[in-house]
Order: structure tokens, then C-alpha cells, then sequence
């Protein structure tokens, strides 16, 4: 195994001069940045000085950081190295987290038809060696988990964990105030997609310790702490609704919260500097669940009801804009102190 290892990792590296060698001819410096950012070299993350090379580019022409889109998507989609793969993922996950509005907006509207992101990477699959059909499994997860980000920023209208959604908490507040019931829920069932997605990560047996991963899950959990916020800041306000919830809008949510309570059983690749506030959120998440099937009731008819709503979700992901017969039902709680109110994870590293 070691000697077919070492001649891919010769052959990878000839790839990468003889692609490198090509851009330079062609005056290409974008896809220079981007082919030295992701290059087959195993185990080792893109070069910083190269991420933010590629990330400059959101501050030129809509048709420059459009095209960077394009070559990035190009390499991801065609590569059938799962290092490759991985480290175009990093890129596209950079981009989200740290990238320029335009350069993020060519990202939320690829490809130009449907406006809709597709990583293409659920049949994913490198067969050169054992390593690398285990690191396979990450870029599976890794896609997945990418496209649900990108799925539930569409929904809350701004990129999770962005440099650029820095929104004022109180400010932040009277929006999440203002939504209807129906888009209040959608944005909650939207952040449980990204939590539980975070703890579907794959096992690592024989890549524990490797800086690639490392690399993805330091930013993985960059976003679950934005993600629990968020989250926090949403299902607060769900709390002074628990009086004018119908009977619909209390399943979908105990199915959600079902969904997120059980990721706590799940072992977690995520580290914590103050575990006590996870374990007060979680605390939290389950209370919330208990209050609300204290109000209708846990049936059969619940669960039922549940599954349909839930496969009616889509139909929805439109319906963000108040029109002027829109009504938003506020609970009697409002007009009192909070007395459940889910804690912020301040404490703990923001991105």
C-alpha cells in the first residue's frame, strides 16, 4: 500500500505542475490562486496566503468573482481526488464565512439557471487507496453539510457566520419579532438541518490527527456556534408564541426539537470551552419540547401530522416577504418579563 501511495502522490503532484505551468502561460493569476489552494498534496490545508488571494477576487468585477465561482465549481465537480475535493470544499466554505457580497452572491446563485447550489457530491468515491476511500466519506458529509449551510442562509436571508452579518443583537431581535408564524418555524426547522448535520460527521479510524480534517472541523464548528445562537435568538421568540401556536405549527416544532434532542445522545467531534452552556441548551431544548406538548397533547395524531408538514416545508421557502394581509400573532408573554429565555453562547469562541 505504501509504494501505491507514494505513486499517487507523484502522479498528484505532476498533475499539479502541469496545470500550474498551463495558468501561468494563459496569464490566468485566478486560477493560479485556486489550483495552488487546492492542489492533490494529502493531509495538508490550503495555504492561507492563497485563500485570501482567492477571496480579493470579490472586490474586482461581478464577471471576475463569477468566473472564480465557475473554476472553483468546475474543479470540484471533475476532480476524483478526495484531497482535491476536500480542499475545494474548504475554499467554497471560506467563501461563505470570510468572502466579499459579491463573491458570495455568485456562490448563492450557481449554476445561472434555478438560482439554486448544487455540490453534486452524494455518489463521491476514491478508490486509489484505503486512506482515501475513508477521506471519500468526508467529502460526502462535508458537501452535504455545505449544501444545508447554503440551504438555510437562503432561508434566513443572510451567509451563517459571515464577516458580513454583523446585525446589532437588539436589532436582530425586532426582525426575528416581526416574522409571521409560519417563517418563524421555517428558520427554526432550517438551523436544527445544519446542527444535525454537524453530528452526522464521519468516524476517522485511520485519519485521526490529520491537519485536512482538522482544518474542516475548526470551521464546522465555528458554524455550529453561530448556528446555536441563531437558533437561541429564534426559538426564544417561539416561547412568548406558545399561547397563539396552532395545533400544526406546535408538531412541526416538537419534530424538531425531537430531531435536535436526539443529536445530544450522538457522540460529538466538537470541543467546548464551557460545556456547562450546552448543557443548560440543551436543557433548554428539551423544556421547550416538554411546554409544548403540554399544549395539544403527544398522539398519534401529532406525529402524523407532523410528517406532513414537514414534507409540505418547501412549498414555503418562498413566503419571506409580510404581505399587507399578513397578521403576526404575538403571545401574551410578550407584554412580561421573559421567563425562559435561551442562553447566547458568548463564552465560547464566535467566528
Amino acid at each position: 500500500m505504501g509504494r501505491s501511495t507514494k505513486l499517487r502522490e507523484l502522479i498528484g503532484a505532476i498533475k499539479d505542475k502541469a496545470s500550474l505551468s498551463k495558468a501561468a502561460l494563459l496569464s490566468k493569476s485566478t486560477t493560479l490562486s485556486l489550483l495552488r489552494a487546492t492542489t492533490h498534496e494529502p493531509s495538508i490545508p490550503p495555504n492561507e496566503k492563497h485563500i485570501a488571494a482567492l477571496l480579493s477576487v470579490g472586490h474586482s468585477s461581478r464577471a471576475t468573482a463569477s468566473a472564480v465561482i465557475e473554476a472553483l465549481m468546475d474543479r470540484l465537480q471533475s476532480t476524483h481526488d478526495a484531497s482535491v475535493a476536500i480542499k475545494c470544499l474548504i475554499t467554497v466554505h471560506h467563501i461563505i464565512r470570510r468572502g466579499s457580497f459579491i463573491l458570495q452572491d455568485q456562490l448563492s446563485v450557481y449554476p445561472a439557471a434555478g438560482g439554486r447550489n448544487y455540490l453534486k457530491l452524494s455518489g463521491f468515491r476514491d478508490c486509489s487507496d484505503p486512506i482515501m476511500w475513508e477521506l471519500s466519506s468526508w467529502v460526502r458529509w462535508y458537501s452535504r453539510y455545505l449544501e444545508h449551510v447554503l440551504s438555510t442562509s437562503r432561508v434566513l436571508g443572510f451567509f451563517l457566520c459571515s464577516s458580513l452579518s454583523t446585525v446589532n443583537k437588539d436589532e436582530e431581535e425586532e426582525q426575528v419579532s416581526a416574522l409571521t408564524n409560519q417563517v418563524l418555524i421555517q428558520e427554526v426547522t432550517s438551523l436544527v438541518d445544519v446542527i444535525e448535520e454537524t453530528y452526522k460527521a464521519p468516524d476517522s479510524l485511520h485519519l485521526d490527527g490529520d491537519r485536512l480534517l482538522g482544518e474542516v472541523l475548526g470551521l464546522v464548528n465555528g458554524d455550529y456556534l453561530s448556528a446555536v445562537n441563531e437558533f437561541s435568538l429564534r426559538i426564544n421568540e417561539v416561547a412568548e408564541r406558545l399561547s397563539v401556536l396552532s395545533f400544526g405549527e406546535s408538531v412541526e416544532l416538537v419534530c424538531a426539537l425531537k430531531r435536535l434532542e436526539n443529536c445530544k445522545e450522538r457522540s460529538s467531534m466538537l470541543r467546548h470551552r464551557k460545556k456547562s452552556s450546552m448543557e443548560t441548551f440543551w436543557g433548554f431544548v428539551s423544556e421547550m419540547k416538554d411546554r409544548l406538548q403540554e399544549v395539544y397533547g403527544e398522539d398519534d395524531r401529532m406525529v402524523m401530522i407532523g410528517r406532513r408538514d414537514r414534507a409540505c416545508e418547501s412549498a414555503r421557502m418562498e413566503e419571506r416577504v409580510l404581505k399587507s394581509g399578513d397578521s403576526v400573532r404575538f403571545g401574551s408573554g410578550r407584554l412580561v418579563p421573559n421567563r425562559f429565555a435561551f442562553p447566547i453562547l458568548e463564552s465560547v469562541e464566535q467566528c
